[in-house]
């Protein structure tokens, strides 16, 4: 007879963590009349700068007709604009409008990063580098797509 599989303590905090983090952002898109992908555009948009449409749909895993849905309603909401690349007029890059953006999603999001402050601080600061390094990580090797 096998024994029962039982999660550790780490990955049942980081799945509580991905759940409350998940259903935090499906509340802010749904306050801004946006759906969840839409936000999580807006995040990849934050962390990597400017990118194609076909960057996002890699990033994202979702199909290119998908993203350009997402892109034209965030559009529409004035998050994002759509520029010719200046080195390549082929290419269209999606920025994000920086001042709109913090104008809308900065208050939403006031608590979260307030906790997170208080929480990060009261780790000393080898203990902080070892947690950054324990998320990159994760982040790093986990799959960015189903398989198949």
């Amino acid at each position: 007879m096998s024994e029962t599989y039982e999660p550790s303590r780490i990955e049942l905090a980081v799945r509580a963590f991905i759940a409350s983090a998940i259903l935090f952002n499906h509340q802010v898109a749904q306050r801004l009349g946006l759906g969840a992908s839409d936000g999580q555009f807006l995040h990849l948009l934050q962390l990597h700068g400017p990118l194609t449409p076909g960057q996002l749909a890699e990033l994202s895993g979702l199909t290119t007709g998908t993203v350009t849905g997402v892109l034209d309603r965030l559009e529409g909401a004035g998050f994002v604009r759509r520029e010719r690349d200046s080195s390549d007029r082929r290419k269209v890059l999606v920025e994000l409008d920086a001042q709109h953006l913090g104008r809308q999603m900065a208050p939403l999001y006031a608590g979260q990063a307030e906790s997170l402050a208080e929480v990060a601080g009261s780790f000393d600061p080898d203990q902080r580098e070892v947690i950054a390094e324990f998320l990159e990580r994760l982040v790093a090797e986990a799959p960015a797509s189903l398989p198949g």
